[in-house]
């Protein structure tokens, strides 16, 4: 019974929009030591159960099946069910954005083109072919969500240290991106996906993870310069120490335990332990 709970939980997305909420908050937090605001914690929340039930209810069989695709093939009604509810969940809050309409757009977009190459159309099939930067673009989308957003939203004038925070978050969720990247590559090479993952041999991905952690560690320490204290620098570390330590055992273990739950949580985990100790 705890099992198929867990799965519930992680496989529905309920769990990655809790880590898309708490990284939000973070955000929110930290930069700019005010709460964010509830409608788009509220659009944030939904808007990734939509995104993520649409991109499972569109994913077929995989080459290499693990305990979600297991679980998704025959749960097919509920991630459109749970898409259409994200819809209407996050268009209700968007509602309450329209203020922000280029930057909420953008985002949507975004969200969108990442789902995209697994829609029939054959405009969006073409995708496939030129989507060698994907992991770059899927880090990419969680920054803008996470991070950009809601300091627009707040709209806060931009400061360097909201920089150098927005580029450390988006230097521990690449190597994070790369580690999934690498589990599906078989399923993206039989789909005809390009990737750099794809394209790259051991080497060159053992490489590219190793600078992406190595400049993470430099740009987080480099927020020491901005009078940021250094037990708030440490947690900020420990979610990249981590990672840094999952890689081999991530590169030989797929097991969906380790993906959807430990290196999905290794996200938001600085936050969770920011409000924890609430700094």
């Amino acid at each position: 019974m705890f099992r198929k709970i867990v799965d519930f939980f992680v496989f529905s997305s309920l769990y990655i929009a809790l880590c898309a909420v708490v990284m939000v908050w973070q955000t929110s937090h930290l930069l700019l030591g005010l709460p964010p605001s509830g409608k788009l914690i509220g659009f944030v929340f939904f808007a990734t159960i939509c995104s993520y039930n649409f991109h499972w209810w569109l994913t077929p069989k995989a080459a290499s099946p693990s305990r979600r695709v297991h679980w998704s093939t025959p749960h097919k009604i509920l991630h459109f069910i749970l898409y259409l509810v994200g819809l209407v969940g996050a268009g209700v809050n968007f509602l309450y954005l329209l203020h922000f309409l280029p930057a909420m757009l953008f985002g949507v977009l975004l969200t969108f083109l990442y789902s995209a190459p697994k829609l029939p159309q054959r405009i969006f099939v073409q995708l496939q072919k030129i989507a060698i930067g994907k992991t770059l673009f899927l880090a990419f989308v969680w920054v803008y969500v996470t991070t950009v957003l809601p300091l627009i939203v707040a709209e806060a004038p931009w400061k360097t240290s909201f920089v150098l925070f927005t580029a450390g978050r988006f230097l521990l969720i690449y190597p994070i991106c790369i580690l999934f990247d690498y589990r599906d590559r078989e399923d993206d090479r039989s789909q005809g996906i390009r990737s750099l993952i794809t394209m790259l041999d051991e080497k060159g991905i053992d490489l590219l993870f190793s600078v992406s952690i190595g400049l993470f560690f430099l740009v987080s320490i480099a927020l020491s310069f901005f009078h940021y204290n250094a037990f708030y620098i440490f947690l900020l570390l420990i979610p990249g120490i981590i990672t840094a330590a999952l890689y081999k055992e991530a590169k030989r273990n797929f097991s969906d335990d380790l993906y959807y739950i430990i290196l999905d949580g290794l996200m938001m985990f600085s936050g969770v332990l920011m409000l924890i100790f609430k700094i």
